[in-house]
């Protein structure tokens, strides 16, 4: 049985493991990612980038390739006429970009290698043990039951991303309380011959529900899109095949129009529950992505909140192992879990106001939907809401904020932010203190100082001269707030 060590050990690499890597092996830390699959997942069912998410790519130096190979829809066409408009965002991405999940996995798959994380595929954990030093791993080949063959791995931390059947969870003991919504939806890729143009379409009658996500993919004969449909008579199980003419009968019904489909690529049948861990944090292993929730596809929030919570681990982890105080690890969980509840509360309210079936619940959501969104104070927090633009960690004031959107006196915040650490934006004028080693920018605008977390929310707001004292420090770690 070999023996390996890592600062941290990452399980799963999907997009929350691999942003956790990346972020760990930029500050310095030793990484090993061990993936179950043998090759990278070629079929993926997530294909919506948020505006948060495309800030968080920024950071990273990730988000203009991935723009560059997408179609940036400006908004969601919804039912009896309703539209959500995303061009108001307070974002440089003032939209939703479409692009398969496998594009945004190969993006931060470089991103974690280039920063010198190990990747190991076609490894399976088998048990874990932690202890007060650090946590042992035990693992193997997949489907290998030689004792031969076995590894164990020792790391100070575990981050497990491993998917909503996480083998993590399990280990750790976790229950992942919830319930099914929906059972018997279909993902495809389709080539329509006559698409809709713009941004996501939502269809739906009291029997079925369709929705279209245009792919930046256009040929002679049609446009492809990422289409997900459901018909509440046809209910079998997961194993079932998708046939063809099932996607096409229930996409033309759902949009009221024969839209065309000259093809259909990809397809899948799956079913979507509501669960989430009470704890994200077990000791020295911790829950994240899938492994941690899961909820409705509606909305597009499950590649968004995993990328998001591992930004927001990554940086605790490596603060801690730099001598932060270990309480610093607990805000994971105070900060990211009511996040989870959010998603899942809103990505659940849109999936039952898109099946709903007696008729007085849909003439109410008929009527309201349209009109509410017209309003701009309602509009914009929707959209922010599911942009991830306007989720915030505390209550109140600056602090818990995102600071992306300040504007500086030369270049911006997610430039500045791809060299790992702190950044101290000072007030327009003021001049820079010393700290060596800190990253500093001006405000362009009457603003106060902000002190930017790695994860670029806001840790501390005041005036320069009065910056907490350890940010000044030769080898700065942050206090627990």
């Amino acid at each position: 049985m070999r023996q390996y060590d890592a600062d941290v050990l990452v399980i799963g690499a999907g997009p929350t493991g691999l942003t956790a890597a990346g972020d760990l092996a930029r500050a310095g830390r030793s990484v090993t990612v061990l993936e179950r699959r043998p090759h990278e997942n070629p079929s993926s069912r997530a294909f919506a980038t948020m505006a948060r998410t495309l800030e968080v790519l920024d950071a990273r130096g990730l988000a203009d390739d991935l723009l560059a190979r997408g179609h940036r829809a400006p908004g969601i066409r919804l039912f009896a006429g309703a539209y959500l408009d995303l061009t108001q965002l307070d974002s440089a991405y003032p939209f939703v970009l479409v692009t398969p999940q496998t594009n945004v996995d190969a993006a931060l798959c470089r991103y974690a290698l280039d920063q010198g994380a190990g990747i190991r595929r076609g490894v399976e954990v088998i048990a874990l043990d932690q202890d007060d030093t650090g946590v042992t791993v035990t693992a193997r080949p997949r489907d290998d039951d030689d004792p031969a063959h076995r590894q164990t791995w020792r790391a100070s931390y575990v981050v497990g991303a491993d998917g909503a059947h996480s083998t993590v969870r399990s280990l750790v003991g976790a229950d992942f309380p919830g319930k099914t919504v929906l059972t018997s939806m279909v993902l495809a890729d389709v080539k329509l011959a006559h698409g809709p143009r713009g941004g996501l379409t939502v269809g739906t009658t009291r029997e079925v529900l369709g929705f279209l996500a245009p792919y930046e993919r256009h040929d002679a004969d049609g446009s492809w899109y990422r289409a997900m449909v459901w018909d509440r008579a046809h209910q079998v199980p997961d194993t079932e095949p998708v046939d063809d003419p099932e996607i096409v009968d229930t996409l033309a019904r759902a949009m009221h129009a024969d839209l065309g489909v000259v093809d259909i690529g990809w397809k899948s049948r799956f079913h979507c529950d509501e669960r989430q861990v009470a704890q994200y944090r077990h000791g020295r292993v911790f829950l994240a992505g899938d492994a941690a929730h899961v909820h409705s596809p509606m909305g597009g929030q499950g590649m968004n909140t995993g990328i998001q919570d591992a930004a927001n681990l990554g940086w605790k982890l490596d603060a801690v192992l730099r001598g932060a105080d270990d309480g610093l690890l607990d805000t994971y969980q105070d900060e990211r879990h009511p996040i989870g509840e959010r998603v899942l509360l809103q990505s659940g309210l849109v999936a039952r106001g898109a099946t709903l079936h007696p008729r007085p619940a849909l003439f109410l959501r008929n009527l309201l939907a349209p009109n509410l969104l017209r309003i701009p104070a309602v509009r914009d927090r929707v959209a922010g809401s599911f942009a991830g633009t306007t989720l915030r960690y505390g209550r109140r004031g600056l602090v818990g904020t995102r600071a992306t959107q300040i504007p500086l006196a030369q270049g911006r915040l997610t430039e500045l932010q791809r060299t790992p650490g702190f950044v101290l934006v000072r007030e327009r004028g003021a001049q820079p203190p010393t700290a060596p080693g800190l990253l500093q920018a001006e405000r362009a605008d009457a603003g106060p100082a902000v002190l930017v977390r790695p994860d670029g929310y806001i840790a501390w707001a005041g005036a320069t001269a009065d910056v907490p004292e350890w940010v000044t420090a030769r080898d700065p770690v942050p206090a627990v707030r």
